[in-house]
C-alpha cells in the first residue's frame, strides 16, 4: 500500500497542475506553524501531567503498543512536577495520548513546507498550495497507513482524526498569505540565505519530532542547544533575507551555475512537496529502494528542467559568438558535473560521521551537499562567466 501511495504521489507531484485557487488573507503559514508548534508542546505538557498522576509516571500502558524510542516522559522535572501535583483533573487529560498529536501532525507538516515555499517566491508558493488537495490527500494516507501499521487502543481513533485534520487543512490553506510577487530567490546572496532558513527549518522540525511528536518531552535538555542554534540561524538568515530584497538583487548578474542551481532547488521543491512525506515513511517502513527511486526520479526532473530554462534564459540571450561557443557549453557542463561529484561527496562524509535519527543524517548530508555545490557553482561563475561575459 505505501508503494502505491509513493508512485501515485511521486507521478501527481511531476505532472500535477494547481486545481485550488488561492485566496490570500489568514496570514502567513510560519505563523499558523508556530501555533501548531506551540499546541503540541502544550499537548505533552498536558500528557505529562496525565502519566504522572494517573498512571505513576509509567507510559508503559500505550509504549508497549509502539516501537522504541517513545515515550521519554520529563517526570523528574519540578515544574512539571508542581503541575501534576495540583492540576484539578487528571483524567480528563487522557485525549492527549496520541489523539490531539494524530490531529496536529498533519498541519505540522503541511505548514512547514508552505513557509520553505512562500520564501522561495510566489511561483511555487502558488504551486504548492494550489496543490494542497492531493497533498493532504496522499499526507493523510500515509499517516492512517502507518497509523494502522502500528496498531493500539487508539488507532481507529486517530485514523478518524487524521482524516478530520486533512480535511481542516484543506480549508484552511487556499485562504493564507503567500509572498509579494517580487520577492524570490534570484541571486547567490538569496540562494545561500534560502538554503540556510530551509536547513534551521529541518533541525527544528526533526528536534519537535523527537522531543514532541514521539512524545519525548524528556529529551527536550538534550535537543535545546541544538534547536537554539538553529532558531538563532534561521532569524538571522530570514533578517538578512528581507534586509536584501528582490529590489537589490533582482539586477544581480549570476552566472549559469548558480542561474540552473537556484532554479533546481525551485523545481525539486515544487515536484518533491507532493510524495514527500511518503517517501520519507518509504525510507524507514517498508519501501527504501522504490522510495530513493523516487527521490532520484524527482531529482532528476528538477535538473532537467531548470537545465532547460538556464540554456533559455542564460545562454540565448548573449551574442552568438560568446556564451552559444561549443567551448563555453563545455565549461558550463564540467562545472555543473564537478560541482556535483564534489557536493555528493562531502555528503557522503557527512552522512557517515552524523549521528542520531536516520533524518537527522539524510539532513546533515543534504546541508554538506548544499554548501559545496553552492560554494563551486559561485566561485566558477565568478571567475569564468561574470569576468568573460558579464564585464
Amino acid at each position: 500500500m505505501l508503494e502505491a501511495i509513493i508512485v501515485l504521489s511521486t507521478v501527481v507531484g511531476l505532472v500535477g497542475r494547481p486545481r485550488v485557487r488561492v485566496r490570500e488573507g489568514w496570514g502567513h503559514p510560519g505563523i499558523w506553524l508556530l501555533g501548531v508548534t506551540a499546541a503540541v508542546y502544550v499537548n505533552q505538557v498536558l500528557f505529562t501531567v496525565y502519566v504522572l498522576r494517573v498512571h505513576d509516571g509509567d507510559p508503559g500502558f500505550i509504549a508497549k503498543y509502539l516501537p522504541s524510542g517513545w515515550f521519554a516522559v520529563a517526570g523528574h522535572d519540578p515544574v512539571l512536577r508542581w503541575l501534576a501535583d495540583n492540576f484539578p483533573a487528571p483524567d480528563a487529560l487522557s485525549l492527549s495520548v496520541l489523539r490531539v498529536q494524530a490531529f496536529l501532525e498533519l498541519p505540522f507538516v503541511v505548514f512547514a513546507v508552505l513557509t520553505v515555499c512562500r520564501w522561495y517566491g510566489p511561483e511555487l508558493y502558488r504551486r504548492a498550495a494550489g496543490l494542497v488537495l492531493p497533498t493532504v490527500v496522499f499526507y493523510t494516507a500515509t499517516f492512517c497507513l502507518i497509523e494502522y501499521s502500528l496498531k493500539n487502543p487508539y488507532t481507529w481513533d486517530d485514523i478518524a482524526i487524521r482524516i478530520g485534520s486533512g480535511i481542516v487543512v484543506g480549508l484552511v490553506v487556499p485562504k493564507l498569505t503567500g509572498p509579494p510577487p517580487e520577492k524570490r530567490v534570484t541571486s547567490t546572496t538569496d540562494l545561500a540565505l534560502f538554503l540556510l532558513s530551509v536547513g534551521a527549518v529541518g533541525v527544528l522540525v526533526l528536534s519537535v519530532y523527537d522531543t514532541a511528536l514521539l512524545y519525548n518531552l524528556g529529551h527536550v535538555h538534550e535537543m535545546l542547544p541544538l534547536a537554539a542554534l538553529a532558531a538563532a540561524v534561521l532569524i538571522g538568515t530570514r533578517l538578512a533575507a528581507r534586509r536584501t530584497g528582490a529590489a537589490a538583487t533582482s539586477g544581480t548578474a549570476v552566472g549559469p551555475g548558480i542561474d540552473m542551481l537556484t532554479r533546481t532547488v525551485g523545481w525539486f521543491l515544487a515536484y518533491f512537496s507532493v510524495p514527500a512525506l511518503a517517501i520519507r515513511y518509504g525510507m524507514i517502513f517498508g519501501a527504501p529502494r522504490l522510495a530513493v527511486v523516487a527521490g532520484v526520479v524527482v531529482t532528476a526532473a528538477a535538473v532537467i528542467r531548470a537545465g532547460r530554462e538556464t540554456r533559455r534564459a542564460v545562454f540565448a540571450d548573449e551574442p552568438a559568438g560568446a556564451l552559444a561557443q561549443v567551448a563555453a557549453r563545455r565549461v558550463w557542463a564540467a562545472q555543473l558535473v564537478g560541482s556535483a561529484v564534489a557536493g555528493v561527496a562531502a555528503a557522503f562524509l557527512a552522512y557517515r560521521t552524523a549521528g542520531g535519527y536516520p533524518e537527522f543524517r539524510l539532513l546533515a548530508a543534504a546541508a554538506a551537499f548544499g554548501v559545496v555545490v553552492v560554494t563551486t557553482c559561485a566561485a566558477v561563475d565568478r571567475a569564468y562567466w561574470l569576468r568573460a561575459y558579464w564585464r
